[in-house]
């Protein structure tokens, strides 16, 4: 009798435990809205289709997402089909995460699919307007280099 009672014990406690590591688990693989925080510079290529002409258009932008579902844009260089235009206007958005790390991100005007590695620190990015074909990537600054 001592030996069933010591087996049900072991297999309750194993259950318990293997049951909070589940949880634990969990809580560590989801995103959410704070898992885009902090200062990140992206760069993208690809093209607007104008009058069925393709045109080359790429950037480079600082975005600071608030980990809030806010974010503001304080630099960005963007050469659309040769015209360069620096800091662009209505550097403002939102953006939104799914649990299983992917979301969404508007600007004025542009939107963007998201693919966000599980720590935050990578971003893939595609414009989802139509006439575009735009995609590219953000990437973490270190915090203790964060000047921008």
């Amino acid at each position: 009798m001592k030996t069933l009672t010591w087996q049900v014990f072991i297999c309750a406690a194993l259950v318990l435990g293997a049951s909070g590591l589940a949880r634990a688990g969990d809580r560590d693989h989801g995103c959410t809205l704070r898992t885009l925080q902090g200062t990140y510079v992206f760069s993208a290529t690809g093209f607007n289709i104008v009058a069925g002409v393709a045109q080359p258009k790429a950037i480079v932008e600082v975005i600071r997402f608030n980990g809030d579902g806010t974010l503001s844009v304080p630099a960005a260089t963007l050469s659309a089909n040769g015209v360069i235009i620096r800091s662009l206007p209505d550097g403002f958005g939102t953006y939104t995460i799914e649990g299983d790390c992917t979301g969404t991100i508007a600007f004025n005007g542009p939107t963007f699919d998201t693919f966000i590695s599980r720590d935050g620190d990578t971003l893939l990015m595609i414009q989802t307007n139509p006439n575009t074909v735009f995609q590219g990537k953000a990437t973490r600054r270190p915090r203790e280099r964060d000047r921008f």
